[in-house]
């Protein structure tokens, strides 16, 4: 997504960082994103009154976590060639390189949008039979679209500083020409604790977003809220919600919520990967736009 502006990072190291800026510990202002409970998880009418009250759904689990694991091993093992990766460790693993020097930015660029993005190890990621059962079950839809505009990204360890993380955003400010029923999905590919960089969600934020959307305060060309997580959540008066995300596990937002994501400074140098895609009712407006492959030159 796109860059907003931000003034200067705050220099705390002791919390989750984002964008080099430190998010406070205060317990009204850090907390933990709360999983869909087990008993709740096959209760449609009880998941479509949490996703309305919290604009997520925290879904521990949803994959096999074997699943996910072998898509992680075929990103890293198809760009390890780029220098991305330390040299003799396991592809699978993750563990970046030490020298970032080395890194040919065009041999990745290549790898990624010519090869990854539309191949068929991402597409079948992304159409589990699961994962389009769910969708259909949740949205009441016969048919649902999976928009091919499909992101994937990794967070390289130790790096900081605007720009580095994405930003404070929420979906509909890039959506704007199909339906405000589309759902995102946020799949980190391999286990993410908070210090490997996963996403955080401004607590309740999609009320406030959608009323002033409602009322036309709020229409704005595409492009994030700010870096400055700390401010947002002081002017929202609200918590970003953060959590240990294990391989396996999903994340369903409303597109009105904000959120973003945090920094990597994982201890062992393991680079964060994660995936987001967009599932609605086939029956619905389709934005035009997100219906090519994902690439940085794409203009969303």
């Amino acid at each position: 997504m796109a860059n907003a502006t931000a003034a200067h990072p705050r220099s705390r190291p002791d919390g989750p960082t984002s964008n080099g800026y430190t998010l406070s510990g205060a317990p009204h202002r850090l907390g933990r994103l709360g999983p869909v409970p087990p008993g709740e998880r096959g209760d449609l009418a009880a998941l479509r009154a949490r996703f309305a009250r919290e604009g997520h759904l925290y879904l521990p689990g949803f994959f096999r976590p074997e699943v996910v694991e072998a898509f992680r091993r075929h990103y890293f093992e198809a760009t390890a060639h780029t220098g991305l990766v330390r040299p003799g460790s396991d592809p699978g693993d993750g563990i970046a390189a030490p020298d970032r020097g080395g890194f040919d930015h065009a041999a990745f660029r290549t790898a990624l949008f010519r090869g990854i993005v539309p191949g068929p190890a991402y597409e079948a990621m992304c159409r589990r039979p699961e994962l389009v059962a769910f969708y259909r079950w949740f949205l009441g839809a016969p048919e649902v679209h999976l928009h091919r505009r499909k992101i994937i990204r990794h967070a390289l360890p130790g790096e900081s500083g605007i720009g580095t993380a994405t930003q404070a955003h929420y979906d509909l400010v890039y959506l704007r020409e199909g339906t405000d029923r589309v759902l995102s999905s946020w799949i980190p590919l391999g286990d993410c604790p908070v210090a490997r960089g996963g996403l955080v969600y401004l607590e309740r934020s999609h009320h406030r977003v959608r009323a002033e959307e409602t009322a036309g305060r709020l229409r704005r060309p595409a492009a994030s809220l700010t870096a400055d997580l700390p401010s947002l959540a002081e002017e929202y008066d609200a918590r970003w919600l953060v959590a240990d995300y294990a391989a396996g596990d999903m994340v369903v937002h409303s597109p009105y919520l904000v959120h973003a994501s945090l920094d990597n400074r994982d201890p062992d140098g393991v680079i964060r990967l994660s995936t987001d895609i967009r599932y609605q009712s086939a029956a619905d407006p389709v934005d035009g736009r997100w219906q090519n492959h994902w690439h940085l030159d794409d203009g969303l």
